[in-house]
């Protein structure tokens, strides 16, 4: 497989810097709304550098403390998939094209892990089980350095891993289907021995996501509180947050992604639907409005949890673009971070 050899930029681009709140010793959440493209996915130093740039920004700030809890957005670690692939992929126009160009540079690989696949969409499936292996190592890694670097607790997005487990203190792939799956690392950079699976995952993405369990939520505690990690979509239901709300959550983590920010809200993404939405929302309200509505900002009451902090990733990966606007919760506080086209960095003192 040929390596790729794109250039390696030192610095992301950051369009806005917000800061809620006073500094009262309790700790902080801050959000890294980043902008990444496909080259920053090129090799596991590129990505490195990328990620360590927002966090040197953070710290240029004073953010960062040993309290203080940094939040990636959902998704970081997928596009890991491309990793030290041929050149000709960064290269391509459209999604699609750098899949069937990967497939073409990995056939053999390709096929193997194609017979193991799981669940409707099997080549992406075979994709991801093919890559599983470096990916995990690429993502923990990185978090692992940059939380220990830092000292501080990051919440470290997302990342599709075929059903993890940590071995050892290793984050290890499994052999079943495919999960969003989200992992916490300590201020010392060990990773928590608990992961934070997606359990609703979206249209896109039930065709070869495995669903985890809302009864399996975990709650991490850190020196800022107990934090609870809600991936994206599951930020709607209640069931979640009752469920954090059993295990005395205090604080809340929610890495996202999402387009069409301003467009009328179509409704759920996902299979099933609460029994409190207000149908008539749909198509009235913007995708903005419905999130301040049914995620954090509208049910962060139901958990007993007094802060919390949804955090999007922007950017274009090939033909797809992401939104979104970073939103704190902080007892009846909500705020709402400039909305950018580009990367964004947001802290709320607790």
């Amino acid at each position: 497989m040929a390596q790729s050899s794109q250039t390696v930029q030192t610095m992301p681009l950051i369009e806005a810097v917000e800061s809620y709140g006073r500094d009262n010793g309790q700790g902080n959440l801050v959000g890294v709304q980043t902008a990444l493209t496909a080259v920053d996915y090129a090799s596991p130093l590129q990505f490195q550098i990328q990620l360590d740039g927002y966090m040197a920004a953070a710290q240029a700030e004073g953010w960062l403390r040993p309290n203080s809890i940094v939040i990636f957005p959902e998704h970081i670690g997928a596009w890991l998939l491309v990793a030290g692939e041929h050149a000709s992929i960064f290269q391509a126009q459209t999604t699609d094209e750098a899949i069937k160009r990967m497939i073409r540079h990995n056939l053999l690989r390709f096929g193997a892990a194609l017979l193991r696949a799981k669940g409707q969409d099997r080549i992406v499936d075979a994709l991801f089980r093919m890559k599983a292996k470096p990916m995990a190592r690429i993502y923990q890694e990185t978090f692992s350095r940059l939380a220990r670097q830092y000292e501080v607790t990051i919440v470290a997005g997302s990342i599709f891993l075929p059903e993890p487990q940590l071995v050892n203190g290793r984050l290890q792939p499994g052999r079943g289907g495919l999960q969003n799956v989200s992992c916490v690392f300590g201020n010392d950079g060990r990773i928590h021995p608990h992961i934070t699976r997606k359990n609703n995952p979206v249209l896109d993405e039930i065709s070869f996501l495995q669903p985890g369990s809302t009864a399996d939520l975990p709650v991490y505690d850190t020196p800022a509180g107990r934090l609870g990690v809600l991936i994206c979509a599951d930020a709607w239901y209640p069931a979640a947050y009752k469920a954090l709300a059993a295990q005395d959550v205090q604080l809340i983590a929610i890495p996202n992604n999402q387009g069409d920010w301003h467009k009328p809200w179509p409704g759920y993404a996902t299979p099933s639907v609460p029994p409190n939405v207000d149908i008539r929302d749909v198509g009235a309200l913007t995708e903005r409005e419905a999130w301040l509505k049914y995620a954090l900002p509208g049910r962060v009451q139901d958990s007993g949890a007094m802060a919390g902090m949804h955090v999007f990733t922007h950017g274009r990966l090939w033909d797809q673009v992401s939104e979104g606007q970073t939103i704190s919760v902080n007892g009846d506080k909500v705020y709402e971070a400039p909305d950018v086209d580009k990367a964004a960095l947001v802290n709320m003192w607790l």
